[in-house]
């Protein structure tokens, strides 16, 4: 008898069983805009017109990197999915877009259905969490390519703004505000750093700072603004934003401003989370190196007229989102920690 495809390493009959575990997930994802279901060549999503008379299609693409060592190690795959998602949907709400759908991508070495069910089941959430729809995605098994016990997992995310009210920043004025909204940890960056520094701890490590297992500080999902700002965008007008990812606080909100501008931010202005002055101390880390590196406990910000912080505090305040006003713009270029 001659080879078949299952010889080689790749299991069909597998990926047949892993797209049913999944089917459930993704399912909650679901938008009425969403046409046919899961399993067609491309996925399906008609625009509302009526909600988007004037559309601006806003993409974004992005992974996880190197937390999934982390996964590994700790065989817990149902988060990371998350991670995958937010760095995605963060990016292209900074432009004021509404997510509508998100395709992931996961590469494996061997497909294994339930961890795959459970992969993706992550990414589902991550998808209710921001209101898109999971309408489509691809799983490859390439033995010999990828460790048969590593993966990696990617995708891209397509949002809407209508043409008025899409947010590029060039309002933004001297004196303007940043408000800070809290992050749930190192989300999804500086992992590279991260792994080296705690590479001698064992995962189920208690530091007292802490109060909980390494690994479960480093493993928890990164948090999705989407629901908040939306909330936000109806009734305000936001002038810029930052989704704080690789580059920190130092180089990811310079990124919204106008020729000409810098930014001043009060260090003292939030709590940084144990989790960063705990890698700062064991990685005798420079504090400048931390703030162009972490988010350090902010995830996002928002940048506002002076007249609107308050305002807008108390909207997030009855979000159930605890917020910072953590600096202001200024006359200049880059950024001004005091």
């Amino acid at each position: 008898m001659g080879y078949t495809y299952r010889d080689s390493g790749v299991d069909i009959e597998a990926g047949n069983s892993a797209v049913e575990l999944m089917k459930p997930a993704v399912k909650r994802t679901m938008r009425p805009e969403v046409l046919g279901g899961l399993g067609g060549f491309g996925g399906l999503f008609a625009l509302d017109l009526k909600k988007f008379s004037d559309p601006v299609l806003v993409s974004g693409t992005d992974g996880v990197g190197t937390k999934l060592r982390l996964a590994f190690q700790m065989n817990r795959h149902d988060t990371i999915g998350q991670d995958a998602v937010a760095m995605c949907v963060n990016d292209i709400l900074v432009q004021g877009a509404e997510p509508l759908f998100f395709l992931d991508y996961l590469a494996v070495g061997k497909l294994d259905p339930e961890r795959v069910a459970s992969i993706v089941a992550g990414v589902a959430k991550g998808c209710e969490l921001a209101g898109c729809a999971l309408i489509g995605g691809e799983t490859a098994e390439m033995p010999g390519f990828y460790p048969e016990d590593e993966y990696d997992v990617a995708g891209f995310s397509v949002g809407a703004v209508n043409r008025e009210n899409l947010i590029d920043g060039s309002k933004i004025q001297e004196g303007d505000v940043l408000i800070g909204l809290p992050s749930s940890g190192f989300h999804s960056n500086g992992y590279s750093l991260v792994r080296k520094i705690f590479a001698q701890y064992p995962m189920d490590t208690v530091f007292p700072e802490l109060g909980e297992p390494l690994g479960d500080a480093l493993l928890r999902p990164t948090r999705i603004y989407v629901k908040t700002i939306l909330k936000l965008l109806e009734k305000n007008e936001i002038l810029g934003m930052a989704h704080i990812t690789g580059g920190g606080l130092t180089e990811n909100i310079p990124r919204v401003l106008p020729e000409g501008l810098g930014l001043r931010i009060s260090k003292s202005s939030w709590e940084v989370p144990a989790l960063f002055t705990l890698i700062k101390r064991l990685g005798e880390i420079e504090a400048s190196e931390m703030y162009r590196t972490f988010n350090m406990g902010i995830g996002f910000v928002m940048i506002v007229h002076p007249n609107q912080v308050k305002t807008i505090q108390e909207q997030l305040l009855n979000l159930g989102e605890k917020s910072y006003v953590i600096g202001e713009v200024t006359q200049g270029k880059g950024v001004e920690y005091v």
